[in-house]
């Protein structure tokens, strides 16, 4: 597509219908590419970093307020050491790299996960980008690093925990509230749609609780495939569906 014909789409995907607020992807495929091509796996993540860049792009010119991109799961460091160095490597000169285009596109940068878990040198370099971008208005970027849902849930409950020991909580005024806001990113709305690319069939343990009710969206594309044009797919998509969250349908069927 030609950007004059990207600028029409997103016209009329703003036309059609809500745009979620809040979109999170599960950035599935880069082995495979790699593998398809001889090449090693962390070939298949630099590749990936294009498609980040459309999708950052797609989002903000829609309008999505929050893009959460799950970039390194707590399973991840099971991997072969060789592969996380590489791994860990390549995400600390991203971090670097990508900064100024960043900011060029209004972004603001955070993260979620057990950021403690990472390298200092990684921890540093996206302690920078977040300083860096922290002044931007536009779309919220936030990575999931060394990130688990269930793990998520684990330190929200520990910290209740902790709350009530102190004397500061008591059991019976415990609400979903009262968990929501010890999530790594409270304040953030739940996704209102989640892309997973690759054709897998599983949520793989992120956003747990705050996929209770985002609509899936499954494509075979590969990430490092994965463009603009297929983001916008997967929101045309997200557009003709009904959002009832466990109420009864507004639209008149055969009785």
């Amino acid at each position: 597509m030609t950007e004059k014909e990207f600028k029409q789409t997103e016209e009329n995907l703003k036309r059609s219908g809500p745009v979620p607020q809040h979109v999170a992807v599960i950035m599935d495929g880069n082995g495979r590419w790699a593998r398809k091509r001889n090449l090693p796996r962390v070939a298949g993540h630099r590749a990936g970093i294009k498609s980040v860049r459309e999708v950052v792009k797609g989002c903000g010119a829609l309008g999505v307020d929050y893009l959460t991109l799950y970039t390194f799961s707590t399973e991840n460091w099971s991997r072969p050491k060789t592969e996380v160095g590489a791994l860990m490597r390549f995400l600390r000169g991203t971090l670097r790299r990508e900064r100024d285009e960043l900011d060029r596109n209004n972004v603001r940068l955070s993260a979620i996960g057990r950021i403690k878990d990472l390298p200092g040198p990684v921890r540093d370099e996206l302690a920078r980008s977040i300083e860096y971008l922290s002044g931007n208005t536009g779309l919220n970027l936030i990575l999931a690093l060394s990130y688990s849902g269930r793990t998520e849930l684990l330190d929200a409950v520990r910290r209740v925990a902790r709350e009530v020991e102190a004397g500061e909580l008591r059991p019976g005024s415990i609400t979903e509230s009262t968990l929501r806001l010890r999530l790594y990113r409270g304040d953030v709305p739940d996704p209102d749609l989640l892309i997973r690319t690759s054709g897998e069939l599983r949520i793989s343990n992120f956003l747990l609780w705050q996929m209770a009710y985002s609509e899936l969206y499954v494509t075979d594309v590969l990430w490092p495939d994965f463009r603009r044009s297929h983001l916008y797919e997967a929101i045309g998509e997200f557009q003709r569906r009904e959002r009832r969250f466990g109420g009864i349908s507004a639209k008149k069927g055969p009785r």
